[in-house]
């Protein structure tokens, strides 16, 4: 069978599949899987192109692996055929873990566990039905193998997964901000002391970087109308699972009723074979095909959650700096209880207060170094003369209150 096959990608151009082993794990229902799992949850809902999926910027960040490594060679930097090969499963494999709509239902479907650990566990099933050829890639993956700056390259602040996911992302909302010159970066990195650094003239480019990422979550990850989308979705699978614990019957497909009859602990998950073999046949058509039909459910509160996500009736959301206030949200509740005949724990389905966290750089946290010309290591921080980037450092936290916009007409 001919494996050396070329996809043609609207963000790179043509991408061309490395080795016969990497055909083949792209070619597992492991993988494929990903087509129908949303890059972006619920932002098509804001952005109407934003519909791709987790295998392409699987793909994606598989070619920049290959430039990556290229560049790191021809500056000098020993890569074993083997090792570019396990890198390159590394990344391709990175978010193999994802469940329904990415992270808008992380903590969700499984709680206590992160769709890092759940790609841990994929990928050493995989390795047990490949005989063992990604035992490498999973010791880079979870930086075990010897060679840090390798497990850089899969996972730090500014790693393939970050560049393809802002250049893409961008691609596909359109939010032009986020675009990067992911190009210019990966031909300035170098190794310094077995950890990935920049070389002191990208550093401009690194400072876009930044400056890119935290545009692309405030203008599109953490949009407040992308948030309202997401805390429905994610209130709709809460009353789900409290209606089908309670006994009431509820439609699932085979593979969300395995999550939705009991709670399944991270011990459980980890330990348990059967759940992440049910776990890898789950995907966005699953939950979709259930909002569908429990939009005429006889639970008020769940049919009505689920005709607003198909209508597009998404929650009013307050962003502020400071805790929203404690009596405007009980006279919400009160009137939503009059409005709708609910009881209080009811009505705070469509009434309710969270957080939202952003941070484009946390230094300490596997620093983004630049290699000076003298050949000294600084963080980006120190090096940078763009005073902002201090901002960036910094972690913002804002409060969100969601609530049904007819409560306040």
């Amino acid at each position: 069978m001919n494996k050396k096959k070329i996809i043609n990608d609207p963000v790179y151009g043509f991408i061309s599949i490395p080795t016969e082993l990497v055909f083949d794990l792209i070619e597992h229902p492991y993988f494929q899987r990903l087509r129908y799992i949303k890059q972006l949850g619920m932002t098509h809902l804001v952005y109407p192109g934003a519909l791709h999926t987790r295998f392409h910027h699987a793909l994606g960040a598989m070619y920049l692996m290959g430039m990556a490594i290229e560049t790191l060679r021809n500056k000098g930097h020993e890569v074993s055929h083997e090792e570019e090969e396990a890198v390159i499963i590394a990344i391709l494999l990175h978010d193999i873990g994802h469940g329904p709509f990415s992270h808008a239902l992380e903590e969700t479907i499984v709680e206590g566990i992160s769709h890092e650990d759940i790609s841990a566990m994929l990928m050493g099933k995989l390795n047990t039905e490949f005989g063992g050829r990604l035992t490498m890639a999973i010791e880079i993956f979870k930086g075990l193998y010897p060679r840090e700056f390798l497990h850089q390259l899969v996972s730090s602040q500014l790693d393939m997964d970050r560049m393809d996911y802002l250049n893409r992302d961008s691609f596909f909302t359109g939010v032009s901000e986020g675009v990067i010159s992911s190009d210019r970066i990966i031909k300035m990195l170098n190794v310094k002391d077995d950890q990935i650094a920049v070389e002191e003239k990208g550093i401009y480019s690194v400072e876009k970087f930044l400056i890119a990422r935290r545009l692309m979550y405030w203008q599109v990850y953490l949009h407040k109308t992308v948030i309202a989308a997401e805390q429905l979705l994610a209130r709709i699978m809460k009353r789900s699972r409290e209606l089908t614990l309670m006994g009431t019957p509820v439609f699932t497909t085979p593979a969300l009723s395995h999550f939705l009859r009991k709670p399944i602990s991270s011990d459980a998950f980890m330990n348990e074979d059967h759940h992440l073999e049910t776990f890898a046949t789950l995907d966005d058509t699953d939950i979709m095909a259930a909002i569908k039909v429990w939009a005429t459910h006889d639970d008020w509160v769940l049919s009505k959650l689920c005709q607003d996500m198909i209508y597009r009736n998404l929650y009013k959301v307050d962003i502020t700096n400071q805790p929203p206030d404690k009596q405007f949200i009980e006279r919400l509740t009160a009137k939503a209880m009059a409005k709708y005949d609910l009881t209080a724990h009811e009505a705070s389905y469509f009434v309710f207060e969270d957080t939202i966290r952003n941070n484009a750089y946390r230094p300490g946290d596997g620093n983004i170094r630049i290699l000076m010309k003298d050949g000294t290591i600084k963080d980006i921080t120190a090096a940078s003369d763009n005073s902002n980037l201090e901002a960036l450092a910094k972690t913002v936290k804002k409060y969100i209150l969601c609530y049904k916009k007819d409560l306040i007409i």
